[in-house]
């Protein structure tokens, strides 16, 4: 099974666009584990325990534990999610991009070191950089295309004189990700809740790739627009939302109230859904 089929299986088992994003900050842990990065895999297998089932993936952020020296800890959750919810894809947030053989590494890094299913690129230094992770047969890429945060109008919304049309960088990038740079149907792209008119471009342009959209929760991004201008017919949606549901309370019970949370946010993505789809 492919990562693409992974998603839509759990998507249909679990009825959910929600992926919780997994960024453990030690400084925020409840009670007698604040502070202590040695509690981040028992805090990150909470969450997970408590949201399994409501979810379509998850998503670690491998800076959050590689600050903290705690990569070993983001292998044992890896194994965690595939023990406790072997239906549930796993995205590595990785954002990797570089050349030849250092790439090469990064594939290795992502796909057997943390055994993940797919893994977020940049694709700034080209299709070169993306190439060893399409490699990896059924594992999926999400490409950075058109991000929530302000500083990506710096090169996103550049126009680009040379190309027929002239579009705008992300919109040549999720042209290019839609047609031939998805050489084995592996890419998706990742695209900012913030900007629901650029999501409903991407879509457009790649009516078939699967679209991260992080920005969804504490970045303010609107979930209704969100489904509406991602979803489509053949492409899925994969709608991340992290510190909203991991800090939903700073107490013991910090478990029950992410499942809360991200019961809340999944039902409001659903009402959200096209009833044709």
């Amino acid at each position: 099974m492919n990562f693409n089929d992974q998603l839509r299986q759990a998507e249909t088992l679990n009825n959910s666009l929600l992926c919780v994003g997994l960024d453990p900050e030690p400084s925020r842990f409840p009670g007698a584990w604040k502070g202590d990065a040695g509690r981040i895999f028992d805090f990150c297998s909470a969450i997970v325990d408590a949201t399994k089932d409501l979810v379509s993936s998850f998503k670690p952020q491998i800076a959050y534990f590689a600050a903290h020296g705690a990569e070993d800890q983001l292998e044992r959750l890896m194994a965690h999610i595939k023990r406790v919810a072997p239906q549930v894809p796993i995205i590595l947030d990785a954002k990797r991009g570089d050349i030849g053989s250092t790439a090469e590494q990064y594939a290795k890094e992502a796909f057997v070191r943390y055994q993940a299913d797919a893994v977020t690129l940049s694709p700034f230094m080209g299709l070169d950089t993306i190439e060893p992770f399409l490699r990896y047969p059924g594992k999926g890429a999400f490409v950075l295309c058109r991000t929530s945060n302000p500083g990506g109008d710096d090169w996103q919304m550049q126009r680009l004189a040379d190309v027929p049309g002239q579009p705008r960088l992300f919109e040549h990038l999720a042209r290019l990700a839609g047609s031939e740079w998805n050489l084995n149907g592996q890419l998706g792209l990742v695209v900012g809740a913030t900007y629901p008119g650029e999501i409903a471009k991407v879509r457009e342009l790649a009516p078939t790739l699967p679209l991260l959209i992080p920005g969804v929760g504490a970045q303010g991004g609107d979930a209704e627009a969100t489904v509406r201008a991602g979803l489509g017919r053949q492409g899925t949606i994969v709608v991340n939302s992290s510190r909203a549901v991991l800090y939903a309370s700073a107490a013991d019970d910090f478990a029950a109230a992410a499942r809360r949370v991200a019961l809340q946010t999944r039902d409001t993505l659903n009402l959200s859904r096209p009833a044709s789809r």
